[in-house]
């Protein structure tokens, strides 16, 4: 009996920690329409950025690109419809007033995770074949601190 009441606890505990991750079924904090033409002029969004989730403790985020720390909240911060982004690539970028981190999840189900490419503590992510459909972006920080960010969105010619 105290073996089942142990699992059940455990099981719950397990149940709860899942649901405090990233999660691309829970509605952004902003959406916004974009398509690429529109894109190629850069478009910038303030955030804060930030989040109590250790993105490494969540079992749903399996980026295959950078490996860094971050936390990051569970609502993606935004949410793109993107269209027309055929023969483009989309950098996605940050300025912060902290070492920030940002995850992207795209809507063919692909993670992208980054900690610094942008220079002086700043991420960057290129995605260098995005497809039209709904791509969620979150800004997190390396240690789980909040700051005031700037989202940059721009696409160019492959």
């Amino acid at each position: 009996m105290k073996t089942v009441l142990l699992s059940a606890v455990a099981a719950l505990g397990l149940g709860t920690s899942a649901m405090a991750c990233p999660n691309f079924n829970m509605q952004a904090a902003e959406s916004f329409a974009a398509s690429g033409a529109q894109l190629r002029a850069a478009k910038t969004f303030n955030v804060v950025a930030g989040g109590e989730n250790y993105v490494w403790n969540c079992s749903n985020v399996r980026p295959g690109t950078d490996q860094g720390a971050g936390y990051f909240t569970s609502q993606p911060d935004f949410s793109f419809e993107l269209s027309g982004m055929a023969g483009m690539r989309l950098v996605v970028s940050a300025v912060s007033e902290c070492d920030s981190a940002l995850l992207i999840n795209t809507s063919s189900a692909n993670w992208y995770y980054d900690d610094d490419d942008n220079g002086n503590l700043d991420p960057k992510i290129t995605l260098t074949r995005p497809v039209d459909g709904r791509i969620d972006i979150w800004m997190g920080t390396y240690d789980g601190e909040y700051c005031n960010a700037n989202l940059r969105l721009e696409t160019f010619a492959r």
